[in-house]
């Protein structure tokens, strides 16, 4: 059937012709309906993909088999070349070979001179097409010219000129000749008739041929003047052709049409020929020269804010004519010789009447690649468009300020449009309001961008100074307060809240959000005072003119949360210009808001009492202060003003009222106003719950929650909340997490989260993942054998737990409490508390518990590792050792892991059960620092011998666990060890004297650490105590005088915790060698006088806190610390520990000292939270943020807070954390430099761990690796410098809060 192309004959043509004829019939409806030729080559190209009858087309079976014949021999050659380089492993795939043969055939000469052949003939066919689709349209012209004029009349049924659509419509083709001739007649020269029929003819041409054709730029300029002719029907046919233009046409063409548009627009403004309209007169749109311009005006504004989603794909010259154009078109300022003559408007007024939110300049803005070009142009050329935006603003604020009256109420601006009829007319007023609208918007997206932040300050006309970015701020926040509400103005035609307050809140919210925009223009002194304003002016009692003061102080209030929410902003409200944290004596930002806040609660302010809006004013407020006391360093500014005891006894209130709500009843109105008010009453309670929970978000805060009685209340809303998987709130970062570990470090905390459901919940979800899997999930296929310890879908709960369970909160859930070891457990049966985990998981002692576990192994290693975490606190292993003989329990399994032989016992199993246990063991019957005991690891090694650690079931251990004791040396013969000695037994004026010693010490430490050990310690500190007891300024407590009578004691008992401290206290000492035989009944002895005499300084607390109910519920390792440093000299112990009971340092390393003691406030020795925790631990976090950002984040991405490991190393003196001599290192440095010093002490372990914090962080272990592992490689005295210039800073905030401990809640 095919043809050779070197034989073509006429025949052929025709054969070919109709061909293609019957291809463009069966696919005619898809290419008219095209909206441009391009479009209409897209669907050609791709009609394979999307025609079903494609390869049914006789033009394409001609095409194939024209091709098989020409290029089927090559194609077949060079598949046998590549068929046959697979063969020998050259090769690569199916894909390769089509590759490799489709370019070898497009390389071939076969191939260049078929397609030399194919184009000719088809050149042929298409003209010869061509020539008679043009004999038809002659003779079909006067029918489609009546057509025509019958589709004119239905033309602009909605008087928009750019409102119908280019598709759906047929094109008339046109060669160049005919478009000249088309150009010729659209001459303005032309009569009338002959343009309007021309142009006719141009609107039914496809735009991309005439803005092709050779007399583009002729026609351009025709339709430029004729876009002014008098005839409206003209013009809009012109606008009728640029729209179709737009919608059709790529950029490098569009691009004329608009800057053509934009010129005639300029030129339309500058002619003094135009009746443009004054201010004075405003715009009646009704007008038809007035609906004219707005036509043209929208048409460009649309094309502005449609350009930026293509143009990126052209060249940027393009986009620059159409930036360029159109901000000279925005700066025509019309020259009005005469001074007295109304002002005309000017183009930025008609295009912010159709884009009053500057919609296109936003978009402009969003892309660097625009952006950059606009910014430039501002800048070089056109600053005057910033200049009049700001000009704008200024003269729009002079209006309101001018139109204050007497009734303080500001009335600038007509009131707000009511008819229900289209808006018709626009007076002076209004259009100065949309244009300030305008202004606002695009000075407010300006801002975002450090360059455009550049361009000021700027100057403005008749003014001598100039607007600098601050100023502009200024204004901005000043609207908030001091203009009207908007009057909705464009009601009809625009939707959303046009009021300056509304506006400026949304352009500051944007600037907030962004840490540079938020650096550079709010964190200032200046803009703070302009916010705080009407404030200052309510606290003051000063008159104040603000229209709806409750929703601007609303709009203050969130700008000023969204400040405090951030770090830098944090300061700037807490301190002012000055960012120290010690310094904070004058009256700063968060001084104000927390006293305003507090007027808010008490109802104090006159001007807005009993308004509806008050508890959502109260609320906002409240919410700002809640960004300032969620930190440590925000609630030490705010502590003195109790805030807390405000929000409290507001919620008191709101409570008291919600229980006098009536029970709903079903069928009622639920939207009566008595409904509805009792609802706004739930919602305030709910409010105020949230804001005095997030009080325990740090340590001191937590004590100031407890002492408001709200606790409970708190956590169980907060757990209501959490399982219902809220978010704490917009502006905090994380989760609740943080608080659930910060309450748990506490007594009162643990008891409220237990009551709450909270533990439950969590042990709940913990035994679903790890013994029964979730209900929800559709089994496919058996779930993988874990092959870590913790399986990472138990590692959440894990970490949830190792969060939860501290001293304290295991002293309350489990003190005095016996496991069920029932007899039998059901295979449904969940543990719901921690006896119950502790019974299940880990002290598995009978088969009963064994069989009840689906996954045995995985279950008790789980509760296995949760055991080493726990017993890392010394504390706890004592209460577990106790209660529950862990160890022997631990001892008796790993008797029963031992392979019987015929011989008797064998070696032990090794599997992931003994390995874990034998660590246990080890961990928790060897006391010392890193170098001081040696732990086995948990992995098996590869080769012969996997774990070459020896397993035992018996005591004592093996040998190879422990390291070589210290050995003891005499450094008597130092120089500056005997000035230091001489100093201390010669005590001269007190204040020098104590400097001179501190500096001694502080030489030694630093030269030769090693100096300050053993007998010359306990001198050391001995002496020092001593002089300082006899100083009365130096006393911080009183104390009586006791005789240490051992007959006193006798009839005095030990808990068997304090007993087995006892043990482990005389087993390390015995290891140090610094006791001796017999020292086991002196340290009881000590023991127990220290008890006597610490509960002459007790008093009678009520409280169902268990561990207010007996005498301190942990182990005295401060005591028993001083007991070694004095070799095990009992009344040398004793004496020192009398004499240091009266240092304000004994409430801080001594932690028995002030239990419920009657130096404490009574609501605090209630509240069983230990100084240690809301003083020492609240300022180490407070100085670990400022001093270590990286490494309090790295906390609170873990959900754990320093505060709580800080508690379990301080109140254990470093035990088992650090070496012997690095523990009488810290506590003599304590001793000698200052309760202070405890808190740089962690804050310089946190800088010596500061990288392995940030790794475990990564590997979500964070918690386990703080607790298990010692302080590998720290020395107090590596660190001392830094501490002292810790000290330079921070000493006299932290000294003052310390000595305060007897007033810390009033």
């Amino acid at each position: 059937m095919w043809m050779k192309m070197s034989h073509f004959s006429c025949e052929d043509e025709a054969l070919l012709q109709s061909m293609l004829r019957q291809l463009l019939q069966s696919v005619k409806e898809k290419i008219t309906g095209a909206p441009s030729v391009e479009c209409a080559e897209e669907i050609l190209l791709h009609l394979e993909e999307t025609d079903e009858n494609f390869h049914n087309y006789e033009f394409v079976k001609y095409l194939r088999q024209y091709i098989c014949s020409t290029l089927g021999s090559v194609i077949e050659e060079e598949t046998e070349k590549c068929t046959s380089a697979q063969n020998q492993g050259e090769g690569s795939g199916y894909d390769t070979l089509v590759q490799h043969v489709t370019k070898k055939t497009q390389e071939s000469k076969e191939y260049r001179e078929m397609m030399h052949s194919l184009k000719n003939v088809m050149m042929v066919v298409v003209e010869s097409l061509i020539n008679k689709f043009e004999e038809d349209q002659m003779r079909n012209k006067e029918m489609h010219r009546k057509t025509k004029k019958e589709q004119h009349s239905a033309y602009y049924t909605d008087n928009c000129s750019d409102s119908d659509s280019s598709f759906n419509q047929s094109y008339t083709f046109m060669n160049q000749e005919q478009l000249q001739l088309l150009v010729e007649r659209l001459d303005p020269a032309q009569p009338k008739e002959v343009r309007q029929e021309a142009m006719q003819t141009l609107c039914s041409a496809p735009p991309s041929d005439v803005l092709n054709c050779e007399s583009w730029s002729n026609l351009r300029k025709h339709l430029t003047m004729s876009l002014s002719d008098p005839d409206s029907t003209f013009s809009d046919r012109i606008l009728r052709f640029y729209a179709k233009t737009f919608s059709s046409s790529p950029l490098n063409m569009t691009r004329e049409v608009y800057t053509s548009l934009a010129k005639h627009l300029e030129l339309y403004f500058l002619s003094g020929e135009n009746c443009v309209p004054t201010i004075s007169d405003g715009i009646d749109i009704t007008n038809p020269e007035i609906i004219r311009l707005l036509k043209k005006v929208r048409l460009l504004n649309e094309y502005q804010r449609e350009v930026p989603s293509f143009w990126i794909r052209h060249p940027e010259k393009y986009m620059e004519e159409i930036v360029e154009s159109t901000l000279l078109l925005l700066s025509v300022k019309r020259d009005q010789r005469h001074l007295v003559s109304p002002k005309l408007l000017d183009p930025v007024y008609f295009l912010a009447l159709l884009d009053i939110k500057a919609v296109w300049f936003k978009k402009w803005m969003h892309a660097n690649y625009s952006r950059t070009v606009v910014l430039r142009l501002l800048e070089k050329k056109y600053k005057s468009l910033i200049n009049a935006s700001v000009q704008q603003c200024v003269y729009y604020f002079e209006s309101c300020e001018s139109a204050v009256d007497a009734t303080s109420r500001v009335n600038v601006l007509p009131q707000q449009y009511r008819s229900n009829n289209q808006k018709t007319f626009y007076s002076g007023q209004e259009l100065q309001y949309i244009y300030f609208v305008h202004s606002l918007c695009l000075l407010g997206r300006l801002l975002i961008y450090k360059q455009g932040r550049n361009l000021f300050p700027v100057q403005l006309e008749n003014r001598k100074d100039f607007i600098s970015l601050t100023d502009l701020l200024v204004l901005f926040i000043r609207f908030i307060y001091c203009s009207p509400t908007c009057p909705k103005i464009t009601l009809t035609v625009h939707t959303g809240n046009y009021s300056p307050a509304i506006l400026v809140t949304e352009v500051l919210q944007i600037l907030c959000d962004r840490t540079e925009c938020a650096t550079e223009c709010l964190y200032s002194n200046t803009v703070i005072d302009a916010l705080l304003h009407p404030i200052h002016n309510l606290l003051n009692g000063t008159e104040i003119y603000i229209n709806c003061p409750e929703t601007s102080l609303i709009h203050i209030a969130d700008i000023l949360a969204r400040i405090a929410a951030v770090e830098d902003g944090l300061s700037l409200v807490l301190y002012g210009g000055n960012m120290s944290s010690a310094k904070k004596d004058s009256l700063t930002a968060g001084h104000t808001i927390v006293q305003f806040t507090k007027k808010l609660l008490d109802e104090n302010v006159s001007v807005l009492s009993g308004t509806e809006m008050l508890p959502a004013l109260k609320g906002a407020f409240i919410f700002v202060c809640r960004q300032m006391y969620g930190t440590c360093e925000g609630l030490q500014v705010l502590t003195p003003y109790g805030l807390h005891k405000s929000i409290a006894d507001a919620w008191k209130k709101a409570s008291s009222l919600s229980e006098r709500i009536p029970t709903p009843v079903p069928g009622a109105d639920s939207i009566s106003s008595g409904n509805q008010e009792s609802q706004n009453i739930m919602v305030w309670e709910e409010t105020l719950l949230d804001d005095l929970l997030n009080f325990a978000a740090t340590p001191k805060g937590l004590l100031l929650l407890q002492n408001t009685g709200a606790l409970n209340e708190c956590v169980t809303f907060m757990f209501s909340r959490f399982s219902k998987k809220r978010q704490v709130s917009g502006c905090e970062r994380f989760s609740y997490g943080v608080m659930v570990t910060q309450m748990a470090a506490t007594s009162p905390g643990a008891v409220a989260l237990q009551r709450s459901g909270f533990i439950k919940a969590l042990i709940t979800e913990l035994w679903a993942v790890l013994e029964c899997g979730r209900d929800d999930l559709r089994v496919t296929h058996p779930s993988s054998t874990p092959v870590d310890p913790i399986d990472r879908s138990c590692q959440k709960s894990f970490l949830a737990l190792v969060n939860l369970l501290s001293y304290p909160a295991i002293y309350e859930l489990i003190g005095d409490q016996e496991i069920p070891n029932k007899p039998e457990y059901s295979l449904r049966e969940v543990p719901t508390n921690v006896i119950d985990v502790i019974d299940r998981l880990i002290i598995l002692n009978s088969e009963a518990k064994i069989h009840s576990l689906f996954n045995y192994e995985q279950s008790h290693i789980f509760g296995l590792r949760l055991l080493s975490v726990l017993c890392c606190d010394l504390d706890t292993l004592l209460l577990l050792e106790s209660q529950y003989k862990v160890s022997q329990v631990l001892l008796n399994a790993q008797k029963e892991n031992v392979i019987e032989t015929s011989e008797g016992p064998g070696n032990f199993i090794i599997d992931g059960i003994s390995v874990e246990t034998n660590h246990i063991l080890v961990r928790i019957n060897l006391t010392g620092g890193p170098a001081e005991r040696i732990l086995p690891q948990r992995v098996l090694n590869k080769g012969t011998d996997p774990y070459p650690w020896p397993m035992f079931s018996s005591y004592p251990l093996p040998r190879c666990y422990l390291s070589e004791a210290p050995k003891k040396a005499d450094f008597r013969q130092d120089s500056d060890l005997n000035k230091l000695l001489a100093s201390l037994k010669n005590p001269e004026k007190q204040p020098v004297w104590i400097e001179n010693c501190r500096r001694q010490f502080c030489k030694i430490m630093k030269a030769k650490p090693d100096v300050i050990s053993g007998t010359i310690l306990a001198e050391l500190i001995e002496k020092f105590v001593l002089h300082l007891s006899e100083n009365p300024s130096e006393c911080y407590f009183s104390t009586e005088e006791y005789e240490a009578d051992d007959a006193n004691v006798k009839n005095e008992s030990l808990s068997s915790v304090q007993q087995l401290g006892i043990k482990m206290t005389v087993r390390y000492g015995k290891y140090l060698n610094l006791l001796k035989d017999g020292a086991e009944n002196d340290l009881c002895l000590v023991l127990m006088h220290c008890d006597k005499f610490l509960k002459q300084q007790q008093t009678s607390v009520q409280s169902s806190l268990r561990c207010l109910q007996e005498g301190y519920a942990g182990y005295d390792w401060f005591a028993s610390s001083v007991f070694l440093i004095m070799s095990g000299e009992r009344e040398k112990t004793l004496t020192f520990l009398q004499q240091f009971s009266s240092l304000l340092i004994s409430a801080f390393l001594w932690l028995r000292r002030l239990h419920v003691s009657v130096h404490l406030p009574i609501d605090t020795a209630e509240s069983g939270i230990h100084p240690i925790y809301f003083c020492s631990a609240h300022y180490i976090e407070m100085l670990l943020k400022a001093e270590l950002p990286l490494v309090f984040s790295a906390f609170h991405m873990s959900g754990f807070t320093p505060s709580q490991i800080c508690q379990q190393w301080l109140s254990q003196c470093f035990w088992n954390y650090l070496d012997w001599s690095e523990i009488c290192h810290y506590i003599a440095t304590c001793i000698f430099l200052g309760p202070d010093y405890q808190i740089y002490m962690s804050i310089s372990v946190f800088k010596h761990l500061q990288q392995d914090i940030l790794q475990h962080t990564q590997t979500q272990d964070l918690q386990v690796f703080l607790k298990e592992e010692a302080l590998h490689r720290f020395r107090v005295s590596d660190y001392l410098e830094y501490m002292e210039s810790l000290e330079a800073t921070y000493r006299p905030v932290l000294l003052r809060d310390m000595r305060n401990i007897r007033m810390q809640s009033t």
